[in-house]
């Protein structure tokens, strides 16, 4: 056991998280568990956790593929050798950092056996090491896109092929994914998200005599692991057991037509358009029988498999939270429970119910005017930047992340790039040899050549190489990549924007844009100005679902202190390093001045200029209607050097800016 652990049942409360993780040591097949939540609410820990309770597999020591015994991988020498004896082991637990490259992730060219011998040898990666095993990523939506890109053709089609550096490989990578994040961070994209079979929502207990049996575990567990462990030692093991058990008990388990009709049935009330949802409830609600010590899954098994597997599938709209309608559920099932008679008029009655009760609601709401997702403008960005967080809006000349394209000399590399460090010093020294090799010969069979010619070469027992690597020779990694943008929202919340339906427009459009950041991976942030002075009411955040939040509730009324909002616009870019985009949504009527005894509007257009000085790109839609019309929005766009468009022009043919360079 690993003693800088805590010991899984020893975790407060947290019922359906540790529900979802001992399913998924049931039955590996699921996929994994997306655990949400807020900071401190034992996400990681449980995760961590797992391992210390999860029957132990059998594996060759050594072996870099965990192969299975029996049916060991072609090309593992390890397991491939006549003496290599299977041996129980615990199951592999590997952190995928959200910094690691992607040669770390899928694997590459064992650069040293590759000079040493002649041959194009494959150094496994971490997909390798999680076979049969757990990949754990913390703060999974943080995590680039292009490795998000390569976990999705692991879990697809459960191998690992790399295609690079002459080599062609392909190995076996079924792993259980088990990713946690903070809401406040943003989202996961769709389809990584839908590749989670169970998700579970987390939140610290509110009860205080809980939240006092939290601290008093984690300082005794702190004060001293090793006796801590070892006081739920009989706890632990009770839990082993318990999924030892499971796990045999699993393919006897069955469940009836009835109950696959009700898991359809219930797929299809809630608007699931993944088909996998349906597999994945079937199988967890089969886990969970077997975890019960049970052969025949039960109504109360299928309810408790929809509770973890439709909250992140079901159809959402845009801005709308992942969860379950427990009453909708409820009725579902005791709809299921019913004879068919019984069941057919219940169901005409929730309908007739369902209809009276849309009728009064759709009487009293007040709808946005905003476009549909369909009609969402994006927004295109060009930009100069090269050492911004990743994104998928803005080009990249030189990403932090992203995959090699080209490599070029560096004498101070960020990135070193070895095999053509190496190439360079090489042909420098043409004459080097590598044993019996000329160094040029090996060079071409790394590059894709005639391996075969290297290998049936004598070569001595002791090889060496005779060349030196200068300065001269370094070469640095050039990545392709996206960055993402941070869009800066000025929202003028005055008493001349206190008209409601004007107010609803403003809402709606910026709906419309945060869509479209949400898509993009953007960072946004929230300037609302009105009475006298601005504030900003959501700090930089990949989470649009908390800028939505915010301007939903915006209250409006008093008086326009535009230049106090110009003046907190700036204020908040000096502090961030990405490439920014300015929304102001405004009539452009100041009527308050930062300093006493100035003109607001003279004060509006100097800060105006200062943003147009530091060339931040800009947008400003007029939000100001009526036959009488004085301009002031348009003017403040020409002083900005911005983009200007009126809300009806917002959702009409095209919203394309371009941002010609960047912040430094």
């Amino acid at each position: 056991m690993n003693q800088a652990t805590f010991p899984f049942s020893a975790i407060v409360e947290q019922t359906q998280l540790k529900t979802a993780l001992l399913l998924c040591a049931v039955d590996p097949s699921l996929g994994g568990v997306l655990i949400r939540g807020d900071k401190g609410t034992a996400k990681s820990t449980a995760a961590r956790a797992l391992i210390d309770i999860l029957p132990l597999i059998e594996r060759v020591a050594g072996c870099a593929f965990n192969c299975l015994p029996g049916a060991p991988y072609q090309h593992c020498e390890t397991c491939n050798t006549k003496h290599a004896t299977a041996q129980a082991d615990s199951v592999p637990f590997v952190t995928l950092p959200l910094g690691a490259t992607e040669d770390r992730v899928i694997g590459t060219l064992d650069l040293e056996q590759a000079l040493k011998g002649g041959k194009r040898v494959f150094k496994p990666g971490l997909l390798a090491a999680a076979h049969r095993g757990i990949l754990y990523i913390d703060e999974v939506n943080l995590l680039p896109d292009h490795l998000v890109d390569v976990l999705l053709d692991a879990a697809a089609m459960g191998v690992n092929a790399v295609q690079r550096e002459g080599l062609s490989v392909t190995h076996p990578a079924r792993f259980t994914l088990i990713g946690t994040m903070n809401l406040e961070e943003g989202d996961l994209r769709p389809q990584l998200l839908d590749r989670f079979g169970l998700m579970v929502e987390v939140t610290a207990p509110r009860d205080k005599v809980l939240r006092s049996e939290v601290v008093r575990r984690r300082i005794a567990f702190e004060a001293n692991p090793t006796a801590y462990a070892a006081a739920w030692m009989h706890e632990q093991q009770t839990l082993r057991h318990q999924l030892a058990t499971a796990q045999q008990l699993l393919p006897e388990v069955t469940l009836d037509d009835a109950l696959l009709d009700l898991i359809s049935h219930l797929c299809c009330e809630f608007e699931v358009a993944s088909l996998r949802a349906d597999i994945v409830m079937h199988k967890a609600a089969r886990a969970l029988a077997a975890l019960e010590g049970r052969s025949q899954v039960t109504p109360q098994d299928v309810r408790g498999a929809a509770e973890l597997v439709l909250p992140h599938r079901r159809r959402r709209k845009p801005f709308e939270q992942p969860g379950l309608d427990q009453n909708q559920l409820d009725d579902l099932m005791q709809q299921a429970m019913q004879p068919p008679d019984q069941s057919e008029s219940g169901a005409e009655d929730t309908e007739q119910e369902n209809d009276q009760d849309n009728g009064e609601s759709q009487d009293q709401q007040q709808v946005f005017a905003a476009a549909s997702t369909a009609d969402i403008r994006k927004i295109a960005v060009d930009t100069l930047a090269n050492r911004y967080a990743s994104g998928k809006r803005s080009n990249a000349q030189d990403a932090p992340r992203g995959r090699v394209v080209r490599t070029v000399p560096d004498q101070n590399p960020s990135s070193l790039a070895v095999g053509a460090t190496l190439r360079s010093a090489a042909l420098r020294n043409a004459d080097a040899r590598i044993g019996s090799l000329p160094i040029t010969t090996l060079l071409t069979s790394l590059d894709g050549g005639n391996a075969d010619d290297c290998r049936e070469q004598s070569r001595p027992p002791s090889l060496s190489v005779d060349f030196q690597v200068t300065k001269n020779d370094l070469h640095q990694q050039v990545r392709a990549g996206k960055t993402a943008n941070l869009i800066l929202f000025v929202v003028d919340a005055s008493g001349s924007m206190a008209a409601q339906r004007r107010m609803e427009a403003v809402k709606g459009a910026v709906l419309s844009l945060l869509t479209d950041a949400y898509q993009q991976r953007d960072e946004v942030a929230v300037i609302s100005f009105g009475g006298k002075s601005a504030q900003l009411l959501l700090s930089p955040t990949r989470s649009v679902d908390l800028a939505e939040r915010n301007l939903r509730e915006l209250p409006t009324g008093g008086r326009t202190p535009l230049p106090h909002a110009l003046s907190v616009t700036l204020e908040t870019l000096e502090k961030t390093a990405m490439p920014p985009l300015l929304v102001l949504l405004s009539d452009g009527r100041a009527n308050v001045a930062l300093r006493v005894g100035n003109d607001p509007w003279q004060e509006s257009l100097s800060f105006a200029a200062l943003l147009a000085e530091r060339g931040v790109p800009a947008l400003v839609l007029d939000t100001e209607t009526g036959y009488l019309r004085l301009g002031k929005a348009r003017q403040l766009a020409e002083a900005l050097g911005a983009e200007y468009l009126t809300l009806e022009e917002l959702s009409a043919e095209n919203l394309a800016l371009t941002i010609r360079g960047c912040i430094k």
